[in-house]
């Protein structure tokens, strides 16, 4: 789902895109000319290779596996988990990478496919997207820089699956950023292995030639209705579009007071970080002639299914508040297998 405004772009936070025939979108997107994130350089200095990215998880502690691949499915340990919530929250203090986080969750789970029963191959927050092979679709350019990042923090605390890991950094980044309080659960279990993997494909484009259409296939297979989609959307208020990426934005960006400014003798900038109803209402009025509107973002006001939503959310942020927990909350679960089976609460 995405929409944009030039000279900046605001991150979809959503799933986002794999163009045909196109620019591919790693996600969807917004452009904002004084609101906007670039996500982290890809220099940081945290190489996968040296990382224990591909784990062998024995009990609830992992250990790393010369063969690259896990041979145990275990969740997460509450206690470690809560200290990887506190460390999530210092990271996002020192890099303000809110948008790729929350990207990261939802391509995790974005995968899911509703039609299939079986665990792990009906896709969703399951951890896969750990795996190279994954990494490598076309609509994950530039999550290897999110586990990067996360990656120390896995480290730290072992205990803690990656599916847990991406779902609570997720919902993390949008209740750090001002949104919503999302209502989560935990205890989600890893994937073995890359072969379990979800085939590249399931995340949805940005600029189809039927939006509306594309949109209701997309994520009517994952189990999400139109209020959901529309609610979902509203997460493009975050970050920017890196055209190297997406195919679509500007490589550089201005700085805005109103933004949290960016850390000295960094290589990306930080303008807006503030998850409210704006996207709705900057869509709806068009207030600035730069903003580059796709026709994801466009459609939700002019198919009168999805227009009765957004058009709510425009005037009212509350309702958006409570519409977008509940669709972020169900989207986290979406095929994941939890351990206990009702999962926990932190």
């Amino acid at each position: 789902m995405a929409g944009m405004r030039l000279p900046a772009a605001r991150f979809a936070s959503g799933f986002l895109p794999t163009s045909t025939n196109r620019a591919i979108f790693p996600s969807y997107f917004r452009l904002h000319p004084l609101r906007s994130l670039q996500e982290p350089s890809p220099s940081l200095s945290v190489p996968l290779s040296s990382s224990p990215l591909f784990s062998e998880i024995v009990g609830r502690r992992a250990v790393h596996s010369a063969s690259g691949v896990s041979t145990g499915c275990f969740s997460s340990d509450p206690d470690e988990l809560r200290k990887a919530k506190e460390g999530i929250k210092e990271l996002l203090k020192n890099t303000f990478c809110h948008p790729i986080l929350v990207r990261l969750g939802w391509h995790d789970a974005g995968t899911y496919n509703k039609n299939i029963e079986e665990w792990p191959l009906r896709g969703g927050a399951n951890g896969s997207l750990r795996f190279e092979i994954e990494l490598k679709h076309g609509a994950n350019a530039g999550l290897v820089n999110a586990l990067k990042l996360l990656q120390p923090i896995k480290d730290k605390y072992s205990s803690v699956t990656y599916a847990d890991l991406f779902q609570l950094a997720s919902a993390t980044a949008i209740e750090e950023a001002g949104g919503p309080k999302i209502p989560m659960k935990y205890g989600r279990v890893d994937v073995a292995g890359p072969e379990q993997c979800p085939e590249e494909g399931r995340l949805p484009d940005a600029g189809p030639p039927s939006p509306a259409e594309h949109l209701r296939q997309v994520f009517y297979r994952m189990g999400l209705n139109d209020k959901e989609i529309v609610a979902l959307s509203g997460a493009h208020t975050l970050g920017r579009s890196r055209p190297e990426r997406s195919g679509w934005g500007k490589p550089q960006t201005k700085y805005t007071k109103d933004g949290p400014g960016a850390p000295g003798g960094q290589s990306w900038t930080v303008e807006w970080l503030k998850f409210d109803n704006s996207y709705f209402k900057e869509v709806k009025e068009k207030i600035n002639e730069d903003l580059l509107v796709l026709p994801t973002d466009a459609v939700l006001f002019e198919d009168p299914g999805f227009k009765e939503y957004a058009e709510k959310y425009a005037e009212d942020q509350d309702a958006f508040f409570k519409d977008y927990a509940e669709a972020h909350a169900k989207l986290s679960n979406l095929g994941a297998k939890f351990d206990p089976p009702e999962g926990f609460s932190l």
